[in-house]
């Protein structure tokens, strides 16, 4: 087991890692009947998947000796009715560092290789693309 999910009560969870003991809450968004104080779990599946790539990014990066540190993606979610689910997912990754062709490439295919992206739902809209100064 990994994690332990518990609720908390009034559309709220908290999520704790079994490993390390970190905990991340969760609520429903303002518009599915929650307050809207923190992540949603559809905006923490999102979110998964930028920070997933980045753990890809970052080990290839390491391996080709390139500083990712700083980048930073923006994240954004649709959702779809009937049934409720994520109909699309935008991810623009931006760089801090300007990088030769080679290296894009290598950082763009590294980040489209995360175990996240290959899990999503096919009929989920995903929209990534790559900053460089």
């Amino acid at each position: 087991m990994i994690s332990k999910v518990t609720y908390l009560g009034d559309l709220r969870t908290e999520c704790e890692h079994l490993g390390s003991g970190s905990k991340i809450i969760t609520d429903a968004p303002l518009d599915n009947e929650g307050k809207g104080g923190s992540f949603s779990p559809t905006d923490t599946v999102a979110t998964a998947l930028a920070s997933c790539m980045f753990t890809i990014i970052g080990i290839k990066a390491r391996d080709h000796e390139l500083n990712v540190e700083g980048a930073f993606a923006e994240i954004t979610k649709t959702m779809a009715s009937d049934p409720r689910r994520i109909s699309g997912i935008k991810v623009v990754i931006i760089f801090p560092a300007a990088y030769s062709q080679k290296e894009q490439i290598i950082l763009e295919r590294a980040a489209r290789t995360c175990p996240v992206l290959y899990s999503l739902h096919p009929d989920i809209d995903l929209e990534i693309s790559f900053v460089y100064p």
